[in-house]
């Protein structure tokens, strides 16, 4: 028999129960639902509407119901959700004390703290996942200093860059994702509790005290919009996306670089799989998967929006489906963030071929028309000479290193000697000293940046 089911004259039909239970998704709650039932009797209790002793009877019951969660001694199956099972097992156990505890709460209010809860702690998790990546990448690029390969822009070669630099753009980029966790946790971070079905409670209930006792530095301030809103899932929901949008980026350079035509790395046999056909293939499956699951952890953010669009105020049972796309897009995120920071510890460079490829290309086009630039050609006038140089190359099938002094000078009366300093592979890539540049001194830079932002210099 439901908790709910007073006016009721028929029993729920059981495809009915069946098709409204949420508790397979939602039993992962338990530990946040049962915090927050403790916290609540508590203050019902400071606010005079339940004994103290009720309170401690409520608190020693819930806590002897979490030990049997934890440990399986609990059949959920068949139950509605995790909050009407755990409160039927509290009456079951504490008797006419246990009807007590929902008093001025309701499954509405009750639902969205669980989730702010659990959101807390899943975002610490998520940022510590993120600076273990980071580290990952800082540490591949302080051993890889000075090793250089090609830089690409539309996929075509452009410029040399460190290899060090490339990495610590995923940094970077992490960097902010981590920040942006932390700006989304504001808003995770308050307290709806007491905010009733929708409209509050007559009770004198006490909801400072109860933020107090849950860790919120502040209330949301209109009950409607407490229970029926879901802005901060939508909005930690895009924070994954985002997340795993850097990290498919990552999975893609890992699949390149591993191709036969770049082999520009190896990736670990613990991380690579095989064909059931072709005996001779190693696949980078981890990487490839990293790259699917991010559609995927977007199909969950757009999956919730479009739950969203155009629910009338206020609570509306659709919200239910909240959790599933919250879950599965936390879980992917998590595990690919995860074996990403293992599998980057475990690749394998080829720093020779890397070099092969970063000297074709006429790889020093830009650095000569710098050149130009500094004995004083306006820019564009050098731009289009150095092209000139290039369709002159390509025609005698020649490169930049292969030209003789003369030829040069045809071109320019500007070239010197030291040309041929500044189109060597090691000038163009370690003068870019400007901050942020791939440059040897600017990456030194960066990777003590890199290290006080781990809290490490």
């Amino acid at each position: 028999m439901s908790l709910w089911n007073g006016r009721f004259t028929q029993d729920t039909d059981e495809m009915v129960k069946q098709f409204t239970s949420s508790i397979e998704v939602d039993k992962k709650l338990y530990l946040c639902d049962i915090t927050g039932s403790i916290a609540h009797a508590r203050m019902l209790a400071h606010s005079g509407i339940i004994r103290d002793e009720e309170a401690e009877k409520i608190k020693t019951t819930l806590e002897e119901i979490k030990e049997d969660i934890s440990s399986a001694k609990i059949d959920l199956s068949g139950k509605e959700d995790i909050h009407m099972a755990i409160e039927e097992e509290l009456i079951k156990r504490a008797g006419t004390v246990g009807e007590k505890l929902h008093t001025a709460r309701s499954r509405n209010d009750q639902i969205c703290l669980d989730e702010r809860l659990y959101l807390r702690e899943e975002i610490n998790t998520l940022q510590q996942l993120i600076r273990g990546l980071q580290k990952a990448f800082l540490e591949l690029a302080e051993k890889n200093r000075d090793t250089i390969l090609p830089g690409y822009t539309h996929l075509q070669y452009a410029q040399p860059v460190l290899l060090a630099h490339h990495l610590l753009a995923y940094f970077w980029m992490l960097k902010r994702d981590s920040r942006r966790f932390s700006d989304c946790r504001r808003r995770v971070n308050i307290m709806p509790l007491g905010s009733g079905a929708l409209a509050g409670t007559a009770l004198p209930i006490d909801r400072d005290y109860l933020a107090q006792l849950l860790n919120f530095p502040s209330l949301s301030e209109n009950s409607m919009d407490a229970v029926s809103d879901r802005d901060y899932l939508v909005e930690l929901l895009a924070c994954l996306s985002l997340v795993m949008m850097h990290l498919s980026r990552f999975a893609e350079d890992l699949v390149i670089w591993s191709s036969s035509p770049f082999s520009f790395i190896e990736i670990s046999d613990a991380f690579t799989t095989g064909s059931s056909l072709m005996p001779q293939k190693k696949n980078p499956d981890v990487a490839e998967l990293i790259r699917g699951k991010t559609g995927i952890v977007y199909g969950y953010l757009i999956s919730l929006l479009v739950t969203l669009k155009g629910l009338p105020l206020s609570y509306n049972r659709d919200l239910q489906e909240d959790k599933y796309p919250l879950f599965q897009a936390l879980r992917e995120t998590k595990t690919s963030l995860e074996i990403l920071a293992k599998m980057l510890k475990s690749i394998n460079l080829n720093l020779k071929r890397m070099r092969q490829e970063a000297e074709k290309g006429f790889f020093a086009a830009t650095d000569l028309v710098e050149y130009l630039v500094e004995k004083g050609l306006p820019f564009r006038r050098a731009h289009q000479l150095v092209g000139k140089m290039i369709r002159f190359c390509l025609e005698k099938s020649l490169d930049f290193a292969k030209l003789t002094l003369s030829q040069y000078r045809e071109f320019s009366t500007l070239f010197e000697k030291d040309v041929f300093l500044r189109i060597t592979l090691e000038e163009c890539v370690f003068r870019k000293n400007s901050p942020g540049g791939t440059g040897r001194k600017s990456v030194a830079q960066q990777i003590l940046w890199a290290k006080k932002e781990l809290g490490e210099e």
